[in-house]
């Protein structure tokens, strides 16, 4: 962790919090970058080490505060955590000690939950403190601790922490009253090792859920179905080290094309896969974006003041990504035109709306809807992060804006953004840190 720490200087202390990013808009952005592994797709994974004695190796697991969050929680516990020459992450959790999650780490990320069932289906016993994270809406894990109550754990709230204890987990069918990612995984998780047979109906069919059932079946799970809304799990005794490469993260891949066409550029985006991305390659389409697909990168251009409006209705996966919302918020706003975006999967996350509006936007909140008034330039000013996906968005307005624009609070783009700044740079932004 101390090396991770120092090679990429990611810190949860106060100096992270004056950082800023200084943006002087206008610069068309051209050129060719690699996406990073997926926050949503390594998060669950490393909580997923829990369940096993052997060690595990990640390829490919992108450098972000989130990830050094996930790492100080498997650390406190007991883990093992080293970085060989190859950059890739060796993981042991054999020597388990410490079966607790604490505030001061949970706080800072919502995913911090995911240890709660591989810690009660390997151990027995878990006491995670209720998780926070960004302030886009109400998650409750009430999913989670229901289903986990029904797979036989006892569950009690004790001065704002979840603990959990179970002799042996019991497979059952397992209903899920509302679809949510994270319950999907942590039940998900705790079934691998349960008694006999689960099965997981109305879940989450996101690619990260599909993505951490590939990783489990690769230790030794058996699972099918992932991807679909009913999973179902056979529990086995134990399973197996592995070594597993994180797949691409679509929501970083969707943003910088996002940056290319509200610039008028031409990028490409490298080691990504498009079919997990139709839903936004689609919306960009009809922005007027011109797409070309490889084997295993999209190319986009487009021309500087040709955009045009296109309605967004979030929802969970196939549809439109919550996760990019904020991104098109701007791009429409930049169109020549009127839309809608509506956002359906959390209620408050219409934050950055207020901060673009500062910079020459003309939007109206109005509920679940953002009315979006297309303008033509927006002016550049200082602007202030409220959660990871409205950071995306300030800088993406940034980009395109006349004069400089300062980004404050950007820890919160730390946690899902691997060098966000060098690799805009290196597509030609006039952007610094």
């Amino acid at each position: 962790i101390a090396c991770f720490k120092l090679e990429y200087k990611i810190s949860i202390g106060n100096e992270l919090n004056m950082e800023k990013l200084r943006i002087v808009g206008g610069n068309k952005l051209s050129g060719s970058i690699s996406c990073s592994g997926a926050k949503n797709a390594a998060l669950p994974m490393l909580a997923a080490t829990i369940l096993t004695d052997q060690k595990i190796t990640f390829k490919n697991l992108p450098y972000l505060q989130d990830i050094t969050t996930m790492f100080e929680i498997l650390g406190s516990m007991g883990a093992e955590i080293t970085l060989n020459e190859g950059m890739d992450f060796i993981i042991s959790t054999s020597k388990l000690h410490d079966f607790e999650a604490r505030y001061e780490l949970v706080k800072t990320m919502r995913a911090s939950i995911l240890v709660l069932g591989s810690l009660v289906a390997r151990y027995g016993f878990a006491r995670i403190a209720l998780p926070g994270g960004c302030a886009i809406g109400t998650r409750p894990v009430d999913f989670h601790l229901d289903a986990l109550a029904k797979l036989g754990a006892k569950i009690e709230l004790k001065n704002g922490y979840i603990e959990a204890t179970a002799k042996k987990l019991i497979g059952c069918d397992i209903n899920f009253p509302g679809v949510s990612v994270t319950g999907t995984e942590n039940i998900m998780m705790a079934a691998v090792l349960a008694k006999g047979q689960t099965i997981l109906r109305n879940v989450a069919k996101e690619p990260e859920v599909e993505d951490l059932a590939n990783f489990l079946n690769s230790m030794g799970a058996k699972i099918k179905g992932a991807g679909s809304d009913e999973i179902i799990i056979d529990g086995v005794d134990n399973l197996n080290g592995t070594k597993f490469s994180i797949p691409a993260d679509r929501i970083e891949a969707g943003t910088y094309l996002v940056a290319a066409a509200i610039t008028g550029g031409n990028v490409t985006i490298s080691n990504v896969q498009a079919p997990r991305m139709n839903n936004i390659l689609d919306k960009l389409k009809l922005s007027g974006a011109t797409i070309n697909i490889g084997k295993d990168n999209i190319q986009l251009s487009m021309k500087k003041g040709s955009i045009l409006p296109v309605d967004i209705s979030t929802a969970p996966f196939p549809g439109f990504p919550t996760d990019m919302q904020a991104q098109f918020t701007v791009l429409n706003a930049l169109s020549k035109g009127s839309s809608v975006v509506t956002e359906n999967v959390f209620e408050n996350r219409f934050m950055h709306v207020q901060e673009l509006n500062r910079m020459g936007c003309d939007i109206t909140v109005k509920g679940s809807n953002a009315f979006v008034k297309g303008v033509g330039s927006l002016n550049g000013a200082p602007v202030m992060a409220t959660d990871l996906r409205a950071s995306a968005s300030l800088i993406l307005a940034g980009l395109c804006a006349n004069g400089e624009t300062i980004v404050d609070r950007i820890y919160h783009i730390d946690r899902g953004y691997e060098r966000i700044e060098e690799k805009l740079s290196y597509l030609g932004a006039d952007i610094t840190r």
